[in-house]
């Protein structure tokens, strides 16, 4: 039977339902719930996954957001702490937690998520976040030179502009409208599309991927 470890922080409707649906698909899910934009919140979540007993193959570094737009004359010494504590310090130090186990194994898969605001910069009031993403893909490069030869893949997915609850949140239709004129698909992403390129990033056929950031943003941004 697999077995999930499920993160999340506020949001427990959603991972209910997440876990109902594993279960019709014969997995078992734990839930752990922890806040990523705190120090406390970082340890308690490497704590329960200690307590849970499960040995991860495979880690998302999902946890993320921007947490609020402020430009540089607004922006305080707490919100820039939440920020990169929830975008890095929490990735670093769950790959932490999660590698040794993976590297007595001799295999595992760790995936970051950055974000194409380390590319351009960001939106309005997204500098720290943009920033944030950076140092993601930073670390994936780095990352994947020390695990690669423990037989450790570590990898990253840059997402543009993806049609969900996070621009909800942070962006209003002008902005998306404005990305979309610019966008060659002609349409924003959506969460399945960067689901897929982190699913291929933890099977077989990426095998000799390491220390990649796959951009995903319908040829917004062309490297």
């Amino acid at each position: 039977m697999r077995r999930f470890l499920l993160h999340y922080n506020s949001y427990q409707q959603g991972i209910e339902e997440l876990v109902e649906r594993l279960k019709q698909h014969g997995a078992e899910a734990h839930l752990l719930q922890a806040d990523l934009s705190s120090n406390p919140g970082i340890e308690s979540l490497i704590d329960q996954y200690r307590k849970s007993g499960v040995h991860a193959d495979i880690l998302v570094n999902n946890a993320g957001s921007l947490v609020q737009r402020a430009k540089l004359p607004e922006y305080t010494s707490g919100l820039f702490d939440s920020v990169m504590n929830l975008n890095v310090k929490s990735a670093w130090f769950l790959t932490q937690a999660v590698a040794p186990g993976m590297i007595e194994r001799g295999h595992g898969h760790v995936v970051n998520l950055s974000s194409i605001a380390a590319r351009n910069g960001g939106g309005p009031g997204a500098t720290i976040y943009a920033a944030a993403k950076a140092s993601i893909a930073s670390i994936t490069k780095g990352l994947a030179k020390e695990l690669a030869p423990r037989g450790v893949h570590v990898n990253a997915v840059s997402p543009g502009t993806v049609d969900n609850d996070f621009h909800v949140q942070f962006s209003n239709r002008q902005m998306l409208d404005s990305v979309l004129a610019q966008t060659p698909a002609g349409k924003l992403g959506d969460n399945i599309e960067v689901a897929d390129v982190i699913l291929f990033l933890c099977t077989e056929p990426s095998r000799y991927i390491h220390g990649q950031t796959i951009e995903i943003n319908g040829g917004m941004y062309m490297v």
